[in-house]
């Protein structure tokens, strides 16, 4: 956590490095105020992840070409931005990313192109009171797991699609608006869905820490081997502990994720079998990247529904 904290601290600095006196606020945080976007359509757009990647194309539809940085399986907390990414960035009209340290190790690169052109962490246009705090003035950044968390990010990459292209703005606002019930449905169907798991089963033991919004809004208690960030180490106290609380619980399964190793779920696995009780690993959820762009795991409202059915199916 303390290297995460090191690491992620420039990224947040990207969100702030706005508040120039050319800055303007979107929701608690700065973006730069620049003339109306004057180039050809559609925008050309780069986000860093696949779920703020599927915020955009929703919201800007056919008036953005949105460029993802990070596809499926890769781990943004330790991603750095190749010499191909940086050309992607340079020629984006306009950047997305989560924010909140998530994208650590892109810190300095987000700072530097907040001075250039509208660069806007979604995440941390959130209300601090609704994050979960892990540190001094340090959140938790895997906002997307509670669906109606992470539909209050569309304001900010409305408002700024909105002030950068004006003549598009009843669009934005409509395809948002369009957006926002579907991610109700989509909040409606986890909540549906997950209440069918006995209540002493509500447990969900993952590889790394990404899914406490997850238990926080749907009611399920969540343990995992890693930190928040997938750059601090479980140590063995860490695991051996972890096993003597699935034994003593019963719990049956445990989940790997695609972004991260599996390394640690099977000494878990093993730890469990050497106290003689078995477990299962339930499958591969989907925590900080989504699945293989053109399948339905490939958009955010396909993995959240493929993360739900794993996690029902696995613990009922």
């Amino acid at each position: 956590m303390a290297c995460a904290a090191g690491c992620g601290a420039a990224a947040d600095g990207a969100a702030r490095s706005h508040s120039s006196s050319r800055g303007a606020e979107i929701d608690g945080q700065h973006t730069v105020a620049r003339q109306p976007y004057a180039g050809k359509f559609p925008m050309p757009v780069v986000a860093t992840t696949g779920m703020v990647a599927d915020l955009v194309e929703h919201v800007g539809g056919p008036h953005v070409a949105v460029t993802q940085l990070m596809g499926a399986g890769i781990d943004p907390h330790l991603y750095k931005a190749s010499t191909g990414d940086m050309a992607k960035l340079n020629r984006a009209a306009a950047i997305f990313y989560s924010g909140l340290h998530l994208e650590g190790k892109m810190g300095d690169t987000l700072t530097r192109l907040a001075r250039k052109k509208p660069t806007v962490a979604v995440a941390e246009s959130i209300d601090k009171g609704r994050l979960l705090e892990v540190g001094p003035d340090r959140y938790d950044p895997h906002v997307w797991f509670d669906v109606l968390l992470w539909r209050e990010t569309l304001s900010a990459v409305e408002q700024t699609l909105a002030e950068f292209d004006p003549t598009h703005t009843n669009d934005y606002h409509d395809a948002a608006e369009k957006y926002r019930v579907e991610l109700k449905d989509l909040d409606d169907f986890c909540r549906r869905e997950l209440a069918t798991i006995a209540s002493e089963r509500r447990v969900l033991v993952t590889a790394h820490d990404a899914f406490h919004y997850f238990g926080r809004a749907y009611n399920l208690e969540v343990k995992a081997i890693q930190g928040v960030s997938t750059q601090s180490e479980a140590g063995l106290k860490e695991i051996n502990e972890l096993v003597a609380y699935m034994a003593h619980r019963g719990i049956k399964a445990v989940f790997v994720e695609s972004s991260v190793s599996e390394r640690n779920v099977q000494a878990l696995v093993e730890g469990c079998k050497a106290h003689g009780h078995k477990v299962d690993i339930g499958g591969e959820l989907f925590s900080d990247a989504m699945g293989k762009p053109g399948t339905p795991d490939g958009t955010y409202p396909g993995m959240v529904r493929h993360n739900v059915d794993l996690i029902v199916k696995a613990l009922k």
